[in-house]
């Protein structure tokens, strides 16, 4: 029984969704926004769960070596954001946009300059011309590259337009591809949750 009716309200859900999609009746539309705002109030319970267990994970790991200063910043931080939001409000120059403006901004800016570079280290060592396939991509990421800044102009005037060619026609190819193939699986996996042989949500821990 706890596992019937899980599936039993799945199952439901799945073919609503499934139906209206392909219909215009107003019924068809009037239960679909009734189902979204539903998934509001779901996706509002989930953050409370997702704060939840960053909270009790920060505290049981707090106990290891070297992490406590950086655990207890990231909850001083999650309690000290919504604290200011609900004391000042979020105009500008309340203090919650303050430390959004001059604390979260920087540190997010950080985080992507790492990414970029952890990007152009893994592009280095994955361009490695060793083999036929490996050389021609390494040559169309030049070309891209190259073509991308404003000295390319410099170079040539079909340089930026071979770019634009690339990008359109060989990337784009292979780029619908990819989301031809995550579209056959997302409703794959779709169909087998609704149908109940996909399982493993019902689990828990």
């Amino acid at each position: 029984m706890r596992t019937r009716i899980p599936l039993l309200v799945c199952l439901v859900s799945g073919i609503i969704m499934f139906a209206q999609y392909f219909s215009s009746h107003p019924i068809a539309k009037t239960v679909y926004n009734g189902i979204l705002e539903w998934w509001q109030i779901i996706f509002a319970f989930t953050m409370f769960v997702g704060v939840a267990a960053f909270i009790r994970n920060s505290l049981k790991n707090m106990r290891r070596k070297g992490e406590a200063p950086y655990r207890v910043a990231a909850l001083v931080g999650l309690t000290l954001m919504p604290l200011l939001a609900l004391i000042g409000g979020t105009k500008f120059g309340s203090p919650f946009l303050w430390a959004f403006d001059n604390m979260i901004a920087p540190m997010q800016s950080t985080v992507f300059s790492l990414l970029a570079f952890f990007v152009v280290s893994a592009s280095f060592r994955g361009f490695r011309a060793r083999t036929i396939p490996a050389t021609i991509l390494l040559l169309t990421a030049l070309i891209v590259l190259i073509g991308r800044i404003p000295i390319a102009e410099l170079i040539s005037e079909s340089f930026p337009k071979l770019t634009f060619w690339i990008q359109s026609y060989p990337s784009m190819a292979a780029r619908r591809a990819i989301l031809i193939g995550i579209g056959l699986g997302s409703m794959t996996t779709a169909l087998r949750v609704i149908l109940g042989i996909e399982r493993t949500y019902l689990r828990g821990e």
